[in-house]
């Protein structure tokens, strides 16, 4: 090759570099400006909901509504957790930690009887599998496989995305998304949704279980009974969709607490604090015993240590 097309090749390559690193600063600059945007609508929220946070049912700084579409269910939750941001944001927004962390998480609630995170080329996934509120083997169970991803991230901000396309009886487009920010030297607001769509037999689904077991199951949502003056729940999928994404609540809550107790410890803190959070609201979330929940959560996550 000629000294002039040697030249020509390596200004060509120092082009392409140069090029690429500016569409790399272009993306990082979009990134950083989106969660500094996501922050600022969430520090907005906070502020707005300074009244609901102050003054609610739930005796802890909550604020709960829910969305039902045609074919779409969807629960958010806001509230201020008593553990510092950079806590939260270690703990769950880790790329190498983050994803078994969320595991620990999640086979806290009821129906979730295993979870798996591993990571290769494509991305990370977490295995679920979702079940019954009692016992049941992993055979029985169906399995959602999640792909993790921690969405934006900066120093007074964190978004992690859970995301499965498919789940059990034709629902899909499973979210659990989480945000936050710190509010204070020890406290942190986060945002949690969690939504899902179905479709035929999604919806023939969920119509029989709220017909048959499910008929006397209310959600959090309420209204004066303008002839008796009680309150009235809601009931109905969107009862189904606030009660679900309060067990995740509080499971991300217990599991947050239970990090300043001794390591050996952790797992039956964060299991007795997750049950004992779910009684204080026993007309929504009551299932099972205590005994029964404890054995049941202890086989789960010993098989969720062995099992692929």
């Amino acid at each position: 090759m000629s000294r002039l097309a040697k030249s020509a090749a390596s200004n060509r390559s120092q082009w392409l570099m140069a090029a690429m690193l500016a569409v790399l600063c272009c993306l990082c600059q979009s990134a950083f400006a989106q969660a500094a945007g996501n922050a600022a609508s969430l520090r907005d929220k906070y502020q707005s909901l300074t009244q609901q946070l102050a003054h609610n049912q739930f005796q802890r700084p909550l604020y709960l509504e829910s969305q039902e579409l045609p074919s779409a269910l969807k629960g958010d939750i806001y509230g201020v957790l008593n553990y510092p941001f950079a806590t939260v944001d270690g703990t769950l927004n880790d790329p190498t930690q983050g994803p078994a962390n969320w595991c620990d998480v999640l086979i806290l609630h009821l129906n979730t009887k295993y979870c798996h995170a591993s990571t290769s080329a494509s991305g990370t996934v977490l295995a679920v599998n979702i079940g019954k509120k009692t016992e049941e083997s992993l055979s029985s169970s169906y399995r959602v496989q999640f792909n993790y991803r921690p969405a934006a991230t900066n120093p007074d901000y964190l978004r992690v995305e859970l995301s499965a396309a498919t789940g059990p009886l034709s629902t899909k487009d499973y979210r659990i998304v989480m945000e936050a920010i710190p509010v204070g030297d020890n406290r942190t607001f986060i945002h949690l949704t969690y939504a899902y769509g179905y479709g035929t037999t999604g919806r023939l689904a969920m119509k029989t279980y709220l017909a048959t077991i499910g008929s006397d199951k209310v959600g959090f949502s309420s209204t004066p009974d303008q002839s008796t003056g009680e309150t009235q729940y809601i009931g109905g999928v969107r009862g189904l969709v606030e009660r679900n994404t309060m067990r995740y609540y509080l499971a991300i809550d217990a599991y947050l607490g239970a990090l300043s107790s001794p390591p050996n410890a952790r797992l039956e803190k964060r299991l007795t604090d997750w049950f004992d959070a779910t009684e204080q609201y026993p007309r929504q979330l009551h299932e099972v015993s205590r005994a029964d929940y404890m054995q049941m959560k202890h086989n789960e996550y010993q098989r969720q240590q062995t099992a692929q």
